[in-house]
């Protein structure tokens, strides 16, 4: 496992984070403190495969989304609550929606459609992509130094760790996404 991570850890760790952010994030990151990643790197490669990702759906909202959209009638229904939704709390979600676990692609492809400009969303992609990648990276390090992970154990529990790793990122994006939209609801009930 530790040639493996010395030839494509950083690459690894960009790709996950393409796909599938808070497991390999949390993964790499529970490593930092045996020296097989770098904080900074870390943060680095983690920060890239999510922009890289959010930006090809944002691309794809913003040249096709619409087009896509209006050529599919009950999609536009189930898609009108959403964009109302983003115009409606439109900062809130642009500096937290990295956090938002589940939303990974949907959020983007919204904010594309939303005729947000490419400017202003490569200040908010980056911004939030930084702090979620630190915070999540902080997080994974403090889970391996205190747990003392080794990577024998990753190599002999590697399941155990992955499906632990994705419950700590599901409980964190469902906590943050419980906390959004308890805001959000009492905001609207307040509105009324």
């Amino acid at each position: 496992m530790e040639k493996f991570i010395n030839e494509f850890g950083y690459l690894a760790l960009m790709v996950g984070t393409f796909f599938e952010g808070e497991t390999a994030i949390l993964t790499a990151s529970s490593l930092i403190y045996k020296g097989l990643f770098a904080f900074p790197w870390t943060v680095l490669a983690a920060f890239s495969g999510s922009f890289i990702s959010d930006w090809i759906y944002f691309l794809i909202g913003r040249l096709n989304g619409k087009v896509f959209i209006a050529k599919r009638p009950k999609l536009q229904a189930k898609f009108k609550p959403v964009t109302d939704f983003f115009h409606h709390h439109k900062l809130q979600i642009l500096f937290s929606y990295r956090f938002l676990y589940g939303f990974r692609i949907i959020i983007p492809l919204v904010i594309g459609m939303s005729g947000l400009r490419p400017i202003s969303y490569l200040f908010y992609s980056t911004v939030t992509g930084l702090i979620w990648a630190t915070t999540v990276s902080t997080a994974g390090y403090w889970t391996g130094r205190l747990l003392n992970l080794q990577t024998k154990s990753f190599e002999e529990n590697f399941i155990f760790i992955m499906i632990g790793f994705a419950l700590v990122g599901l409980t964190l994006g469902f906590t943050i996404n419980r906390i959004t939209t308890r805001k959000v609801n009492s905001e609207e009930a307040a509105q009324k």
